[in-house]
């Protein structure tokens, strides 16, 4: 199979779907690797380490997209990238579709194959793709939310540790998955006071017998989440439904109770944001306020750490993405059948059951067409 990379040209964006190790894996597969000049250099990877690996380089990434069979990018694609949709290419990347309306329609009118990173899930319940990303968010997530703090930036000039004699910082986590554990673990090193919430009693247990004493959990309903807003400095915003567009946890009404200066680091925001007042941001423009409240929604956070993001994210995909180019998607989801969940469109249909309910579209399950 020809398989393809290309710089990502969302904004501020410096990850790449493959380093020039994941090159030679796919070329001593027998693939023929097609890279786009200059992919890696935000990562830190040169156009000779991937020549040098075996890849074919090509000037523009339109060349890239026409001569591959699979594109394994980073970031779902763009507008200006829809042009090269077709029916028999294979689109190995981060979608999140339930959160963009006109990519779906696009991925569909096009017939174009897609398997998202942020769908696949294994026998285990893990979601392998998404983890890295978001192991890295939520220790970014307080390492960002502590720098906007800052009076400087916006924020209300509270430093999380505080100092002998002045009090922590409060720290509000809304979600206790993967992202939220790495805010929980980053906040607790740095000495602020972390208050941790999820709906799920054996995770906040596992949290419990984790941390101690240095934390509080507590059970996520609207009057916990309203109470705990009410004296927080920083909350983090980190609940996710795979596939599926994230609840609304943090309504406007609550931002008036909140502090002026206090911050909300809404990682959600690639599902929709879990907090009403949220919109995408940018890392060259990442906040904004609502109420007195900063808003930090950066829809690629690990994108600022894009050496450790990259390495992170294709030491994950490389498996998967090995499988998928040695049998085809259709064999390869035959072969090892967790590969049908990542499956998000497929020849015009939509196959991913939670983007299907985000928009009350018609969902076809993938096992059913191949």
């Amino acid at each position: 199979m020809k398989v393809g990379c290309v710089k990502e040209i969302k904004n501020n964006e410096f990850r790449v779907g493959m380093t020039p190790s994941n090159v030679k894996s796919y070329v001593n597969a027998g693939h023929e690797v097609l890279i786009e000049k200059d992919a890696g250099v935000g990562s830190g990877f040169s156009t000779e380490e991937y020549e040098k690996a075996g890849a074919k380089i090509l000037d523009t990434a339109k060349e890239v997209w026409d001569g591959c069979d699979m594109m394994i990018k980073v970031k779902e694609p763009l507008p200006e990238e829809y042009a090269y949709f077709r029916k028999d290419l294979i689109l190995f990347t981060y979608l999140h579709l339930a959160a963009d309306r006109p990519l779906t329609d696009a991925m569909l009118s096009s017939g174009i194959k897609s398997v998202a990173y942020e769908t696949l899930i294994e026998r285990n319940r893990s979601i392998p793709l998404l983890a890295p990303m978001s192991q890295i968010a939520g220790r970014l997530s307080i390492q960002e939310g502590a720098k906007y703090l800052e009076k400087p930036f916006g924020g209300s000039g509270v430093l999380l540790s505080g100092v002998p004699g002045t009090p922590k910082a409060k720290v509000v986590i809304l979600g206790a998955g993967t992202v939220g554990t790495n805010a929980c673990k980053i906040a607790v090193g740095m000495g602020a006071d972390v208050t941790i919430m999820d709906i799920n009693l054996e995770r906040l247990a596992y949290l419990d017998d984790v941390f101690g004493a240095r934390i509080q959990t507590l059970y996520s309903t609207d009057a916990n989440i309203e109470e705990a807003l009410s004296t927080a400095d920083l909350v983090i915003g980190s609940v996710l439904i795979p596939g599926k567009a994230a609840p609304k946890l943090i309504k406007r009404e609550y931002l008036k109770l909140m502090k002026p200066g206090s911050l909300i680091v809404d990682v959600a925001v690639d599902q929709g944001g879990c907090c009403e007042t949220t919109k995408v941001t940018y890392h060259d423009n990442p906040t904004f306020e609502v109420d007195g409240v900063v808003h930090y929604c950066v829809g690629n956070m690990p994108g600022a750490v894009p050496r450790t993001s990259t390495i992170a994210l294709t030491n994950a995909t490389l498996k998967y993405g090995l499988m998928i180019a040695s049998k085809g998607l259709e064999e390869a989801c035959r072969g090892y059948d967790v590969l049908y969940s990542g499956v998000n469109t497929y020849e015009g249909a939509l196959t991913c059951e939670n983007v299907a309910l985000s928009y009350n579209m018609d969902y076809t399950d993938p096992k059913s067409l191949f």
